[in-house]
């Protein structure tokens, strides 16, 4: 299967690339710590299967200094004790994000009030828009078929520069 649409090669593409880039960067740059960031990006991708994302964020998290262990345990965080209450509540608000038609109350109050029991204000903010970013990214790279695998840590910043 080939990509059937290169952004980067197209200039309206383009200019749509390097705004959602710079939103990341503002979600990059928040209180939220990295392996959260990128602990609950690779959650939802492995949710809507996208290839291309999980490649990204599996080599992000593992140049970050993310162990083996926890990222082979994302897709099983509940049956998992590598993960803390603070990330376990990220993974849930990941994952209930993510899966909107899936539950017709969207995210629970019990998700909502755990995420609040270990984030600020700032962290909350950076941590819905990451679920909602890397939700639009899996959309993107799946409807044009971007395939993982050839992902090199620091490729996305590089390329937005």
């Amino acid at each position: 299967m080939d990509t059937r649409f290169n952004l980067f090669e197209n200039e309206i593409g383009l200019k749509l690339a390097k705004r959602f880039a710079g939103i990341a960067q503002v979600v990059q740059q928040s209180p939220l710590p990295k392996s959260t960031q990128e602990l609950v990006a690779l959650r939802a991708s492995q949710i809507n299967g996208c290839g291309h994302c999980i490649d990204m964020h599996v080599k992000e998290a593992a140049a970050a200094g993310e162990s083996a262990v926890r990222l082979h345990l994302v897709a099983a965080w509940r049956e998992s004790t590598v993960f803390t209450e603070a990330e376990q509540a990220a993974l849930a608000l990941a994952e209930e994000g993510t899966r909107l038609a899936d539950a017709h109350l969207g995210v629970s109050d019990e998700t909502w009030a755990r995420v609040r029991e270990h984030y600020d204000d700032d962290q909350v903010a950076a941590l819905v828009a990451v679920v909602a970013l890397i939700n639009a990214a899996n959309r993107l790279a799946v409807i044009l078929h971007q395939r993982g695998g050839s992902y090199e840590a620091g490729m996305f910043t590089a390329a937005m520069g």
